[in-house]
């Protein structure tokens, strides 16, 4: 019997790329993005449901028309989004489709997306976990013996990051320093999956690149869960008020050539993460960065490697 946690590992590798600039392409442009990242080694492409972007599932089986081994993962869909048996059988036929190539990653938002999509955000502990008993209740009249496909949880707290661990497959954080990968893994214990978001600016100008990055964290400063979960790993108020502070920023953040940001990533697999998922970003939101991820490739080497037990396809 194999560990699903195990195989998520294997599948998706140590490195991916996470975009917010696919949603912005036609679908011809998102196929071609992912058979390039593909070509290039990484394990995954992750991809976000915000506002006014392309629906979660049906973005998907467009990205997996893309590539014939990389994973794809949603980073993250919306649970008031869809009813419980809506996502896990949308999910389903996901990964009956593309046979251990999708991830279903789910989570609870933030109030101001939940509020304009007519709903309140409230108890988001107890939110998930009856969201997820429904999933594992709903009916399914699709091929007998289809995959069920991994779930992991958009988890920065405590609590939500042991219920990724007890009813989930593991957990995908972002917007986090190093520091929070090592509190994750302690509160996911040692067997759940750890999928990491860090952002980066592949520039050596350092004005630019720092730039790039505030204008990037602006957003998520003005986000609750994101500051409380940098004020409880110990940022004060100066650091997350402001646009940030630039301590904040270089933590959150990485910038510079691709052997910095690949020492980052190392630290984060180093602090227990399974898989970074690096997010590029440039003076253009939309743009794919396709050379800067050739670039990134070439420098993380043996990070590259399949995971044990992951062949040759």
């Amino acid at each position: 019997m194999t560990d699903p946690r195990q195989d998520l590992r294997v599948a998706l590798g140590r490195v991916g790329v996470w975009s917010f600039a696919l949603q912005t392409k036609p679908a011809a442009t998102e196929r071609a993005a992912v058979a390039h990242y593909e070509s290039l080694s990484f394990g995954a492409v992750w991809y976000p449901e915000s506002n006014g972007s392309k629906e979660a599932l049906a973005h998907a089986a467009i990205l997996l028309q893309g590539g014939e081994r990389v994973a794809i993962a949603s980073g993250i869909a919306n649970i008031y989004a869809r009813d419980p048996m809506a996502m896990i059988n949308g999910a389903r036929t996901l990964a009956e489709a593309h046979p251990g190539r999708f991830v279903l990653g789910i989570g609870v938002s933030h109030a101001p997306s939940v509020a304009s999509r007519g709903s309140v955000y409230e108890r988001p502990i107890a939110r998930m976990t009856a969201y997820l008993e429904a999933m594992e209740a709903a009916n399914w009249v699709g091929p007998a013996g289809a995959q069920r496909p991994p779930v992991i949880l958009a988890a920065l707290g405590p609590r939500m990051l042991e219920l990724a661990a007890a009813r989930a497959d593991g957990a995908h954080s972002y917007f986090v320093p190093v520091e929070h990968t090592a509190f994750a893994r302690r509160h996911l214990g040692d067997s759940a999956f750890l999928a990491v978001e860090q952002t980066a600016v592949l520039d050596t100008d350092h004005a630019r690149s720092r730039e790039v990055a505030r204008a990037f964290a602006a957003r998520y400063l003005s986000l609750s869960n994101y500051t409380d979960n940098l004020r409880r790993l110990g940022w004060g108020e100066e650091d997350v008020t402001g646009g940030g502070s630039n301590r904040l920023l270089d933590a959150v953040v990485v910038r510079g050539n691709a052997a910095t940001i690949a020492a980052r990533i190392r630290e984060h697999l180093d602090a227990g993460a399974d898989h970074v998922c690096v997010q590029l970003r440039a003076p253009d939101p939309n743009d794919l960065c396709s050379a800067a991820y050739e670039e990134l490739g070439a420098a993380l080497g043996e990070l590259m490697e399949p995971v044990e037990g992951r062949g040759a396809e």
